[in-house]
């Protein structure tokens, strides 16, 4: 066995399980990316993962493998650039127990990520929420625990890995309603409740009838629900809700729209970005920027409470015919 299994056997048990704690998703998607390069290396190269040495994985080898995931596994950027994060931070652990391989491991590590086009986020208006939440059959019991679930999704942001976790113990009816969630990071995290969510939520609890550490959303069975059953319930609801609402078919509407939804209707109330930060629990307020940018009603706002200029109108010429020239590249 060469140094760089034990190696990656440690980064997982040891850096990741031991020093990071870090959750099950982050594990699933550092394994999934390493399953991934290390297959490449072996159709590439020709040895078997567990015979691979550290200089078999030179930024060459590393650049085609990012290559290979845009081109023919279809990837995205923001998926590309996820998938070089996880091998630059096992060559980060590497760096500490094999100083031998400096230079090799320094060169993989200054792999850039790639840069791309940031698109306005996409975000259900008042209208489209309505005939969204209409869509569920409340006459059953899937319909009316789709309803509860896509309303406390709409209203409090949470991620589809948070809503989908809670239990019936997570959510608080008294005095200052709320919902308690594990966030991203290992983050505990209180979402407040509007009245009408609560109504929803305590009428599905009473006929739920299920124990504090039993799934709020689950499965006929029982069982927790998982993001692509949500995935799939929602697609069929959108489908639905398009025949009263036009305008849904226009949009790729996903789980996290619902997210991005809540956050809009947050700013369209002029709740101030750092509250909604807490609110959606972003690392930083520099994340929820995105919604000001999509935010046109917002901007034109802004712009009726400014002055009107009182500029002349009339067309620019170049005093000069470089400067002429300069202007028409």
């Amino acid at each position: 066995m060469s140094a760089l299994a034990p190696t990656l056997q440690a980064f997982f048990t040891d850096r990741l399980a031991r020093q990071r704690h870090a959750s099950p998703h982050t594990v699933a998607a550092y394994r999934d990316t390493l399953r991934l390069l290390l297959a490449f290396s072996e159709q590439r190269i020709g040895k078997p993962p567990c015979k691979l040495e550290f200089a078999d994985l030179d930024t060459a080898l590393i650049a085609e493998f990012l290559d290979h995931l845009e081109h023919e596994r279809s990837n995205s950027v923001r998926t590309r650039n996820a998938r070089l994060a996880a091998i630059h931070s096992l060559f980060r652990f590497a760096s500490l127990r094999h100083p031998e391989h400096a230079a090799l491991i320094a060169r993989v590590l200054a792999i850039p990520s790639k840069r791309f086009d940031r698109t306005l986020v996409t975000f259900l208006t008042d209208p489209e929420v309505d005939a969204l939440l209409a869509s569920p059959d409340r006459t059953t019991w899937t319909g009316r625990r789709d309803h509860a679930l896509l309303l406390l999704a709409i209203q409090t942001g949470l991620r589809a890995s948070e809503f989908t976790g809670l239990t019936c113990g997570d959510v608080h009816r008294g005095t200052g309603a709320h919902v308690s969630c594990h966030g991203k990071g290992r983050k505990e995290r209180v979402t407040p409740l509007t009245s009408s969510t609560v109504t929803v939520l305590r009428n599905w609890l009473t006929e739920r009838a299920g124990d504090l550490a039993e799934p709020l959303f689950p499965t006929r069975r029982g069982a927790q629900l998982s993001r692509d059953a949500v995935e799939h319930r929602l697609a069929r609801y959108v489908n639905s809700a398009a025949r009263t609402c036009p305008t849904l078919r226009t949009k790729k509407i996903t789980q996290h729209v619902l997210r991005h939804t809540a956050a809009m209707r947050l700013l369209h109330a002029g709740v101030d970005t750092s509250v909604i930060a807490l609110w959606l629990g972003h690392e930083t307020v520099e994340t929820t920027q995105i919604y000001l940018h999509a935010d046109l009603a917002l901007k034109e706002r802004a712009l009726a409470r400014t002055t009107p200029l009182n500029g002349k109108a009339g067309r620019y010429r170049p005093p000069d015919t470089l400067l002429a020239f300069l202007e028409g590249l």
